[in-house]
């Protein structure tokens, strides 16, 4: 479902603000594919810009990516909050989408799109032409819980990868594994396979630990992609990826992994 622009009122106008352009480009994309009759005017690279660029179009709605440099999107939002109807959109954890739900922020979760963002247009069609709400109290309540210092490390969450002469972004929730392929490294997910030139160890190095496993000196596997552990003729375990044909080697060396067989 799409939703155009209303017959016989203005058009509704908004700003993009994300420090990284593959991530404005798509949200742009799927923003006009949900509603076509919404005119981009400007995109920011940062919160600083963020709010210089809705001082000069004075858009009905920004978009804020919570964490960019200059500004944070909350830190651009305490200023913004009573010109414009803000929605943010976040790659992080669910502790930080529950604040958000609490305190009846609207916000959208990378990747964007599906029924999540259908939802979002319609109410903001709603909202167009009307004061937006007073969310000073819970805009800092976010802010002293962003404040506070990390004590989980932040994991790699997307995959650059050239295909071509563009630039594709895999979001680590699609990867089913990555495996070592001589002078690259192959992301498999469910419905293609590309190489990146990033190795193995520095995906190992940079990816959640909790949430990707290494069966084999050549093999990272998603843990909650697999279907089930069996052992071949041989006696290896055998790791079945769900959806997928091909079954992936465990090493002796990271049999303990699966200790209960």
């Amino acid at each position: 479902m799409n939703f155009p622009a209303s017959s016989g009122q203005r058009r509704a106008t908004a700003l993009i603000a994300d420090d990284e352009q593959p991530m404005r480009q798509q949200l742009r994309a799927r923003l006009l594919d949900a509603w076509p009759g919404l005119e981009i005017v400007a995109e920011a690279a940062n919160g600083i810009e963020a709010v210089a660029l809705a001082g000069q179009h004075q858009p009905d709605i920004v978009f804020l990516d919570i964490r960019m440099p200059g500004l944070s999107g909350i830190e651009a939002a305490r200023m913004l909050f009573n010109r414009c109807h803000l929605v943010f959109v976040t790659a992080y954890d669910q502790y930080a989408i529950e604040a958000f739900e609490q305190g009846a922020l609207d916000y959208l979760l990378k990747p964007v799109g599906g029924d999540r963002l259908k939802t979002t247009c319609a109410r903001l069609q709603t909202l167009i032409g009307q004061q937006p709400s007073n969310i000073e109290r819970q805009l800092s309540q976010l802010l002293s819980h962003h404040s506070k210092p990390e004590t989980k490390p932040e994991y790699l969450r997307w995959i650059q990868a050239v295909v071509g002469s563009n630039l594709r972004m895999i979001s680590t929730r699609e990867v089913l594994f990555f495996r070592a392929d001589e002078k690259y490294t192959r992301v498999q997910t469910e419905g293609s396979e590309v190489l990146i030139r990033k190795t193995l160890k520095e995906l190992a190095d940079e990816l959640d630990p909790d949430e990707f496993w290494r069966i084999h000196r050549s093999t990272l596997v998603r843990v909650d992609a697999i279907e089930e552990v069996t052992r071949d003729l041989r006696g290896r375990q055998m790791v079945k990826i769900r959806n997928f044909a091909e079954q992936l080697e465990v090493s002796r060396g990271n049999a303990h992994l699966f200790q209960q067989m």
